[in-house]
């Protein structure tokens, strides 16, 4: 198995999560891995956030990790913090409160491990491409929308195909 990885240590500061994020479009260009590039992108962003708001003491900062094995890509943010992150409730009126739901949506797998000290986040994503929303003959998109008491529902929007050839 060839595998590669590459880390860095960011300090507790709101310019670290951009910092995370750019650090890891360079690793993932410089692997050409970027079928995914978004979903692990935002991710990043989530944990980072994720860690600062709530994993890292004052005076501290977190380890950010990225590994490429095969076709896997994943994701660690180590904070020193104390706790294990979990999914939330949903709630349609929660202003805050999603970065989990939005890694456990995009992610592959995703879990948290502990570190001495505290804790490891981690995702991983295979080789796949995300899916394009369903096209209806008419060229109208069906659109579907999570509420978040669990049911969902459907629509149709007609709006014409977007041609994203250049």
């Amino acid at each position: 198995m060839n595998q590669e990885f590459r880390e860095r240590f960011y300090r507790r500061e709101r310019q670290s999560v951009p910092a995370a994020r750019d650090f890891t479009q360079a690793a993932l260009a410089a692997w050409q891995k970027t079928s995914r590039a978004d979903d692990i992108l935002l991710c990043v962003s989530e944990l980072t956030t994720n860690a600062l708001l709530h994993g890292v003491p004052p005076g501290r900062g977190f380890l950010l990790r990225i590994t490429h094995a095969d076709d896997t890509v994943r994701v660690e943010v180590h904070d020193s913090g104390p706790g294990t992150p979990t999914v939330p409730q949903r709630s349609a009126t929660a202003e805050n409160g999603r970065g989990l739901l939005l890694v456990e949506a995009l992610a592959d797998k995703w879990g948290v491990g502990e570190r001495d000290p505290g804790k490891e986040v981690w995702c991983e994503f295979g080789p796949g491409t995300a899916q394009a929303p369903p096209e209806d003959p008419d060229g109208a998109r069906t659109v579907h929308k999570v509420d978040y008491d669990s049911s969902s529902t459907s629509a149709t929007v007609a709006a014409p195909p977007v041609n994203t050839r250049r």
